[in-house]
């Protein structure tokens, strides 16, 4: 027989004495039932917040192209005795070497002046190194820098912009057009080459790549300019011999992977 409490009351204190130690051990009974059955799943829940083992790895990619442009820093430096002087001539040997250059096919945007300054001159103090530093002239310096669209133009502006009163060449630098565009296919091979590299490791360890954690790019290489400078060759007939060879764009990414095991 159960009873419950409300009807306790109704009972002699003898009774009711009895009815509710009946009851608090039929309520005892429910709750250790009852905890019993909710204990199974208290180390299910334990495997669901434990941490998954991960691989992570780092892939690169490379692809190799023919350059498409060219970019040449050129700049006429003219000595004078006076600034004035160094300036004015250095604005009309500028002026000619710009009217060349635009005259061998160079648009006006792919013309921008660089590295403009003037600098005093001193007189040779190695035969008395203690005499005061005696300015005894100046020297003015300007640049262009020249977008050539057409590598087969390259020699053809090299040999013009010396003809035309430039007397230095800085660098030369070749590029790939769009580089950013053409770089993600260098992206998609490191990300294949992390993969492989991933999927060997973790069958090496009798596990399997699962989902992807994160992905980040550890960064983008592209080609540097390297240095030319104007000399007597670049006076010959002929045009100056350009070989641009390739240029190679290169992308790293590292990868984090769950693995199934």
């Amino acid at each position: 027989m159960i009873l419950f409490p409300n009807s306790l009351s109704r009972l002699p204190h003898a009774c009711r004495q009895e009815g509710e130690t009946s009851f608090r051990k039929v309520a005892n009974a429910f709750l250790i039932a009852a905890l019993v059955a909710i204990a199974p799943s208290v180390p299910a829940q334990a495997d669901e917040n434990k941490t998954p083992a991960t691989i992570t790895i780092s892939g690169q990619g490379k692809i190799s192209l023919a350059p498409d442009m060219g970019v040449v820093t050129t700049r006429v430096v003219t000595p004078a005795k006076t600034a004035p002087e160094a300036l004015s001539s250095n604005t009309q040997a500028m002026n000619a070497v710009i009217s060349k250059i635009k005259e061998a096919g160079i648009a006006a945007k792919d013309i921008q002046t660089s590295g403009f300054s003037i600098h005093p001159r001193y007189a040779d103090r190695r035969d008395n190194p203690n005499q005061p530093l005696k300015i005894v002239g100046y020297e003015v310096s300007n640049g262009v820098t020249i977008q050539v669209r057409d590598l087969d133009k390259l020699g053809a502006i090299l040999d013009t912009v010396v003809r035309s009163g430039a007397n230095e060449v800085g660098g030369i630098s070749f590029q790939v057009s769009d580089a950013e565009k053409k770089m993600d296919a260098a992206r998609k091979a490191a990300v294949e080459n992390a993969r492989t590299k991933a999927t060997l490791y973790a069958e090496a360890a009798g596990a399997s790549l699962g989902r992807v954690l994160s992905i980040s790019e550890n960064g983008a290489i592209a080609p540097r300019p390297y240095a030319m400078r104007a000399s007597k060759m670049m006076m010959a007939e002929a045009a100056v011999p350009i070989e641009a060879g390739q240029e190679t764009l290169s992308a790293q990414v590292t990868i984090v992977w769950e693995l199934d095991q």
